[in-house]
Order: C-alpha cells, then structure tokens, then sequence
C-alpha cells in the first residue's frame, strides 16, 4: 500500500527525513513557526504554513497516515499544579471528543483555558475521529505521535480511544539511544495501525546507556542479546577535534550550579533548545568552538548538510524528532520491515537538491 504521512506540528522535518529514508511515497507537514517553515523550504519538504487549527482531514484527502507532536510545555511539570491541571483538562477533554461532543463546543472551551496550547494535543484525536466519523473521508491507515514522557497518560487515553474506533494500538516511553542516536533522550511513543494485525513498538537495537555501568542491564547482568553499544558523540562527530566534554550552560533540577557533563565517548544528554549555550572543552581544559548547527543536528541525527535556516534554530533542532528514531517507529507503524543499514546511509549522507555549496560539499 502507499503511504501518504500529513505530519502535525511537523518543525523543522524530523519524522519527515525518516520518511524520506524509509522510501514514503510522500509527506507533507503543517507547521506555523517561519523559521522551522524556511528550513523545510530548504531541504524541499512539502509543507502548509499555518496553525493545526485550520486545517483539517478533508485539507489532506491523499494522507492515509496521521503523524504528530504537539506542543508540550504546559504538561512538562505534569505532577506538580499547573502542568498537573493541563493534563487533568485535557484527559477530561479526550472523553468528550470520544464521547462525540460537538468540536464548536470543546473549542469554545478550550479558548478560555488559561493555556491555549493545552488544547494543541487534542488535535491528532479530532483529526483521527473526524476522519472516521466523515462518509466523505477514509480513516487513517496508521497513526503515529511523540511528545515528551509527560504527555504518556494522553497517549493512553488516546490508545483506550482509538482501540474501541477498530486500531490496534501500542504505547510506552522509548529511549533514543537504545536506536543508535548519539543522545540519552526520552520520548513518549504511540502506533495505531487500522485493523486487528498486531502492532508493537520497536525493539531497541542497542544498549542503554548508564553512567558507571555503561554495558550492564538493569539487573547487572552484561547485555549479550543486544551487540550493538550505544553511538558516542565522538563517533557521531567524527570531525571534531577530541577528546572533549560537553558543560550545560543551565542547571538541572531548577539549581542553576547543576550543570550537567558528558564526554565525548559519552552519548549526548538530551539536545534541547539551549545546546548552542554549552560549553565544549578540550582534555586540557580549554574552551572549544561550541557545537555548529550542523554538528547539533547530527546529534539528532539528521544528516550532516541538513540546511538549518530561519530564527532560534537552535530551538528547532532541539524540538525535532530525531529522524533515525522516527525511522524505527515509522517502520513499526507502518508494518515495515526493521530499518537497513543502507536506508540509514541515505539518511546519514542526503543532502538538499539546492543547498549552498558550502552545505552540498559537508562531511558527512
């Protein structure tokens, strides 16, 4: 079957890349951030420039897979006052979409909450329900969302729903090292697939990184099932000049003194929006250039000539998908074989079909 992905909240083209590796007949992002929007300009990604808001299933009727990740911030304190209110608004919320409560009504609700965003993550819900619910659409094929683990109990209430609309359903929180990206990440993964054939996450391909015990399972035992050991930020960076560590330049914690460190034979803690603030020092103690854009990215796994344009790309990178993680999911959504070694070349080595010439001659 061909695919055809429309990727909500799409930045800067993460899951769009790992389409383009895996061969996807096509995909399209909606994204309203300019910045994000002249980046994908550049690499030639299709996009439609605006809020999610505006646009609906009947906007795409070729896509037959829904993909996303909204917004998060509001739940990233879930737990604790207001991102634990957010989350208890939007499950409520999830109800009454199931419940086929009118959207006028729910957006009237959602435009007096304090937050609007908490209302994005709603979006790929209303979009999969209203494409089931329309005579005039065909519902998605497969659906695919990541958010940060905060948002898990959405996706939960999500997959509950989406089992009794005839898909089957996985959900969990992944760790991206555990799929060959140079950085210890978290994400909060669902696949839906139409129909009663099983679905499953992905299985991870490599080990879990533990600072002290960096080859040892969780019960201590060496993980002789899984040969391959997690991706350093030395060897994803091969051109740049080593041993180095890595110093956040913000606290952890809310203690602005707990700054974190990783060396270069390390994975990357999590790349965020702040990475172009940190520190890279060299093994005698002097300061390094800071990572470029591109050297960011790779961390991310993007490939080494992504063409990164715009405002705070910084911001961009840190709040894409990493595109060899999206491959995996996408392959597991989707009911496609494990990723090969050779469609991670394609990635590793894509570069834009009118990049500058210093982007079309990078290293990869």
């Amino acid at each position: 079957m061909p695919f055809h992905i429309v990727d909500l909240f799409a930045g800067p083209g993460g899951l769009d890349m790992a389409a383009v590796a895996l061969g996807v007949e096509e995909v399209v992002g909606v994204e309203w951030d300019a910045g994000a929007c002249a980046t994908r300009e550049r690499a030639g990604l299709l996009t439609r420039q605006g809020d999610v808001r505006d646009f609906g299933p009947a906007d795409f009727p070729k896509s037959n897979v829904l993909a996303g990740g909204p917004p998060c911030q509001t739940f990233t304190v879930a737990g604790h006052g207001a991102g634990r209110r957010a989350l208890d608004d939007v499950l409520k919320f999830v109800g009454r979409l199931v419940d086929r409560d009118k959207w006028s009504n729910i957006a009237t609700d959602l435009a007096e909450m304090e937050d609007e965003r908490t209302g994005l993550v709603l979006q790929p819900l209303h979009w999969a329900l209203e494409a089931i619910d329309n005579p005039d659409l065909k519902a998605y094929e497969a659906i695919v969302l990541e958010q940060v683990p905060a948002v898990l109990p959405v996706w939960e209430a999500y997959a509950d729903a989406l089992s009794h609309e005839g898909y089957t359903v996985d959900v969990d929180v992944l760790r991206t090292e555990e799929f060959g990206v140079p950085q210890t990440r978290r994400r909060a993964i669902l696949i839906a697939r139409r129909g009663s054939q099983p679905v499953r996450l992905p299985a991870p391909t490599h080990q879990r990184y533990r600072s002290g015990t960096e080859t040892a399972s969780e019960d201590g035992l060496l993980q002789v099932a899984m040969p391959q050991k997690w991706v350093s930020m030395g060897e994803a960076l091969p051109d740049r000049e080593g041993p180095f560590t890595v110093i956040s330049n913000y606290g952890t914690g809310g203690n602005p003194k707990a700054r974190g460190e990783r060396r270069s034979d390390q994975p990357s803690a999590t790349v965020t929006g702040k990475i172009s603030r940190n520190r890279v020092v060299g093994s005698d103690g002097r300061d390094l250039e800071r990572f470029s854009f591109s050297e960011a990215g790779r961390l991310q796994t993007f490939p080494a000539a992504y063409p990164w344009s715009g405002k705070d790309v910084s911001q961009q990178i840190g709040n894409a998908v990493p595109p060899r993680l999206g491959m995996h999911v996408l392959s597991a959504a989707l009911g496609l074989r494990v990723p090969s070694e050779a469609a991670f070349e394609r990635l590793a080595t894509w570069k834009p079909k009118s990049a500058p010439e210093e982007l079309q001659t990078a290293d990869v």
